[in-house]
C-alpha cells in the first residue's frame, strides 16, 4: 500500500512541477488544453509569495480536489470489495481515502522543483476518455532523460477530471487497486479495517 501511495503522490508532484511552467501552446485538443492550463493554475498557487503556508496548503488542496475525481478513484481502488461494502462503510472509506491521499500529495510536492511539463499529444480511449501524454523536463540539466507522465482524463458533461496517472508507464490507479485489494484479501475483505489503516496513516502525517 505504501508503494502505491508513494507512486500516486509522485505522479501528482509531476503535475504541479513546482517552479516550472507548462507549455500550453503545444496543447491542441480540449483534454490537452485542460492539462496544460491546470498545471499553470497549480503553479500560480505554489509560487505565490503572498500566500502564507496555511493559505498555500488550503488552496492547493482545493486545486487537487478540482483536478481529480477523488470519489471515483477511491471506489475503483476497492475493486470487487466495493460490491460487498455497506453504504456506511463505503462513505467512510471514501472520506478516509480523500484525507489520506491529499495529505500524502501535499507532503511530497515540495520535493520537486524547477521542472517544466510539456504536453506532447493524446489519444482517445473512449468518446469521453482521453490519455494526455506529457514529458517532465529539467531546464537546468538538458542531459537528464525526461520523465514521461501520462494523465487519464474523463469528460463529465462540460468539465474534465483526472482519474488516473502513469509515471514512466505505471498506471497508479491500477497499482493502488492491486495493493488495496491485496490488503483486503489478507484481512477477510474488511473495508472498515482498510479505512482505519488509512485514517491512522493520515493522523501520522499531520
Amino acid at each position: 500500500m505504501r508503494k502505491a501511495v508513494f507512486a500516486f503522490a509522485f505522479a501528482l508532484a509531476f503535475i504541479v512541477a513546482l517552479g516550472g511552467t507548462a507549455r500550453p501552446a503545444l496543447a491542441a485538443t480540449p483534454a490537452e488544453q485542460y492539462i496544460a492550463s491546470e498545471v499553470q493554475r497549480g503553479l500560480l498557487i505554489l509560487n505565490n509569495p503572498q500566500l502564507s503556508k496555511d493559505q498555500r496548503r488550503d488552496q492547493f488542496r482545493n486545486f487537487l480536489l478540482s483536478l481529480t475525481d477523488i470519489k471515483l478513484i477511491a471506489d475503483y481502488t476497492l475493486g470487487q470489495y466495493r460490491r460487498t461494502a455497506t453504504p456506511d462503510e463505503l462513505a467512510a472509506y471514501e472520506a478516509a481515502f480523500k484525507d489520506y491521499g491529499l495529505s500524502v500529495y501535499q507532503s511530497y510536492f515540495n520535493k520537486y522543483s524547477g521542472q517544466t511539463l510539456q504536453v506532447t499529444g493524446s489519444y482517445a480511449l473512449a468518446p469521453d476518455e482521453t490519455v494526455v501524454k506529457t514529458l517532465l523536463l529539467d531546464p537546468k540539466d538538458r542531459s537528464q532523460k525526461p520523465y514521461e507522465v501520462d494523465f487519464r482524463v474523463l469528460q463529465q458533461g462540460p468539465r474534465y477530471v483526472v482519474i488516473d496517472f502513469s509515471a514512466e508507464g505505471v498506471w497508479v490507479r491500477e497499482l493502488e487497486r492491486n495493493d488495496f485489494t491485496s490488503f483486503l484479501g489478507q484481512n477477510g475483505g474488511n473495508v472498515a479495517l482498510l479505512t482505519a489503516n488509512l485514517k491512522k496513516k493520515s493522523a501520522q502525517m499531520k
